[in-house]
Formats: structure tokens, C-alpha cells, sequence
């Protein structure tokens, strides 16, 4: 059998605005020594989509629902293993009688391959179980309707939102997930997937400021001068380029720039752009980050606002140019989709 390594990680969790909320430790497996087929199988956990929390954030508003924040305690921790898996002892707790032994792992730890995926469909499973059903369209959002009662719940990892129209089931089910899982109840929801949530007396502001602030700070651009956009207006030219000479640093910010999209639709445009560059970046690819970076030091405070509305009208844009690329010549297409248009601003308030 392959015998897995382990390791003790160390982190600080912090609050919205950076304050130390607790310090913690916790062993993890060394999942790069895992053999596929061996040891793992399946590895694919589904994680909600962005679009799907701000729809859901606007139906609460509109209706004036409380959302819950919930966070499970060690989740990962939670599933039996089907596989039959072997891990070194733990740094610190080597049985001195027996050195050369391992453990036998009954239930997931985290680092496995296989361990988000098998916290969701423990999850899943319990859910269905007390009468939730999954969407068709976004498998973590999950629906419970009984009559004119009905809750959303909202799944990222061990972070869980619950919101209704019904308090008294809220509850209820708070206490169902309680019974199965060890579970805090955080109350009404203010931080959530690095995402700053303020409730105003019109609805609900959604600021990702500090996330902002750390990508300057990994890019050693927080002193950089700001401009007023965060795209050239105008086309690049197909003069030869030299290559970035440092790729993943490339990958990396524009990574991390793909998240700050969630509240921050004026760069998804721009974002977009360089994320068709991944595999081979340039120079000019590289100075396209910068200035996104730039634009993002003169707008660290910008955020979004959901607001009220008594409509639930859906429209929706689409727009494409005709082979506006002057590289390859290929179309570029886009789409646009609002719910809660009618009475309502969506906008970007700094």
C-alpha cells in the first residue's frame, strides 16, 4: 500500500477588517503523495457560482429575508473514507513503542484529493435526506419548499448562507444541521468568501476592499499611481513581443483578479482579456495587468450595491464586434442579465 505523509499547518484567521478573529492548527495529509487509482478515485466537488450568490442575495433583499451565515466545524473531517488509506504518524505523536507503524485513516482529513468531494455528497446526502432539493443549474444551491415556505441554501466548503421567508423553519433547520454536524451560527451574514457584506437601509453592500489591497500588496503595487480606467481604448498592435519572463506570476494575479470580479463588474471586461493569454504571456500581456492593477489602486473602495425592488423582471443583453481581434481575427461576444431592473440602480458606489 502507499503510505501518505502528513504535516501540521498553522493560520491565522482574521475578521473583515483584520483584526485577529483566532489562531489555529490543523494536520493535513501530504495529498501530492496520493496514487490515483490507489488511494483516490473521484476528485471533482462543485463550488456555487458567482452569479448564482448575487441572484440569491438580490431575491433575499427584495423580500426582506434575514440571511443566516453558517460555518461547519472541521468539515472535511466529517465523511468516511471508501478508500483504504494509510498515513505516516503525525509529527509529535510518533508512538515510540511502535515508530515504524501508520495509521489507518477511517474518515477524511484535509489535503486528501478526494476530501471536498467527499464532504459534499456527505452533505448533499443529508440535506436530501430532510427534504431539500439540489438546482438543476447550480448543484451547491439547494431549495427547500413547503407550501408557500421556502429556504435557499447556499454551499461553499464548510461556509454556508440560509435565508427564507419563514424565521420559525429557519430555525428549524438550523437545529436539523446542528444535529448532524457541529456547526456554528454566526447570525446574520457580514463576511462571507473574502467578500465584505454591510446591510443599509436600502439593501445590501457587497465590498471585496482588503482582498483588493492584498493583490496590490502581492503585486508590489500598492504605491503605484492610478489612471482612470482599467483597459487601453485603444488596439493593440501584432508587432513581435518578447515573452514574460516570470509566466506564473502572470497566472497567479490574473487568477486572483478573476475572484475580484464578484463585486466588481467594471473589470470583468479587462480580466477577460488577459485571461486568453495564460499559456504564453508577453510583455504587453503583462503591462495590460498592470494597468488593471492601477485602475484597482484608484477604485480599492468601490463596491456593490443591491438594493430593493417590488419586480422580479428578467432581461437581458447581448453584444458581439465582427472579428475584432487583430490577432486571430475571432468575433468577441458577450452577454448581460438583470433581475430587479424595474425601479431599481444596480451600480458601483465608491
Amino acid at each position: 500500500m502507499n503510505v501518505v505523509g502528513s504535516r501540521w499547518v498553522y493560520k491565522i484567521k482574521r475578521r473583515f477588517d483584520g483584526s485577529i478573529e483566532r489562531c489555529k492548527a490543523r494536520l493535513v495529509t501530504r495529498g501530492f503523495t496520493q496514487q490515483e487509482g490507489i488511494d483516490y478515485s473521484e476528485t471533482f466537488s462543485p463550488v456555487i457560482k458567482q452569479a448564482t450568490v448575487r441572484l440569491v442575495f438580490s431575491i433575499a433583499v427584495s423580500s426582506d429575508w434575514k440571511i443566516h451565515q453558517l460555518d461547519i466545524h472541521n468539515a472535511f473531517l466529517n465523511e468516511v473514507l471508501d478508500e483504504e488509506i494509510y498515513m505516516k504518524q503525525p509529527l509529535g505523536f510518533v508512538d515510540s513503542a511502535l515508530p515504524g507503524h501508520v495509521c489507518r485513516l477511517h474518515k477524511s482529513l484535509y489535503g486528501l484529493k478526494q476530501a471536498p468531494r467527499a464532504w459534499y455528497t456527505r452533505l448533499n446526502d443529508f440535506l436530501l435526506s430532510i427534504g431539500f432539493h439540489a438546482s438543476k443549474v447550480d448543484t451547491s444551491l439547494f431549495i427547500f419548499s413547503v407550501g408557500s415556505d421556502i429556504c435557499y441554501l447556499l454551499v461553499y466548503v464548510d461556509d454556508i448562507l440560509l435565508m427564507g421567508n419563514n424565521v420559525i423553519l429557519l430555525q428549524r433547520l438550523i437545529q436539523l444541521l446542528s444535529s448532524e454536524f457541529k456547526l456554528w451560527d454566526l447570525g446574520d451574514v457580514h463576511y462571507f468568501l473574502g467578500i465584505e457584506v454591510q446591510c443599509t437601509s436600502l439593501g445590501l453592500m457587497l465590498c471585496q476592499h482588503m482582498y483588493t489591497l492584498d493583490i496590490l500588496t502581492r503585486a508590489d503595487m500598492l504605491s503605484c499611481k492610478p489612471v482612470d480606467t482599467p483597459i487601453s481604448a485603444s488596439k493593440a498592435t501584432i508587432m513581435p513581443d518578447p515573452l514574460f519572463s516570470d509566466a506564473t506570476r502572470f497566472r497567479q494575479l490574473v487568477g486572483a483578479l478573476q475572484y475580484l470580479t464578484f463585486t466588481r463588474p467594471d473589470i470583468c471586461f479587462a480580466v477577460n482579456r488577459v485571461c486568453q493569454f495564460m499559456h504564453a504571456p508577453t510583455e504587453s500581456h503583462w503591462a495590460a495587468v498592470k494597468r488593471i492593477l492601477r485602475y484597482l489602486r484608484g477604485t480599492a473602495s468601490h463596491d456593490l450595491h443591491i438594493t430593493r425592488s417590488s419586480s422580479f423582471a428578467l432581461h437581458g443583453f447581448i453584444d458581439a464586434d465582427w472579428a475584432g481581434s487583430i490577432e486571430d481575427r475571432k468575433s468577441t461576444g458577450g452577454y448581460l442579465v438583470l433581475l430587479l431592473v424595474l425601479r431599481r440602480k444596480l451600480s458601483i458606489k465608491p
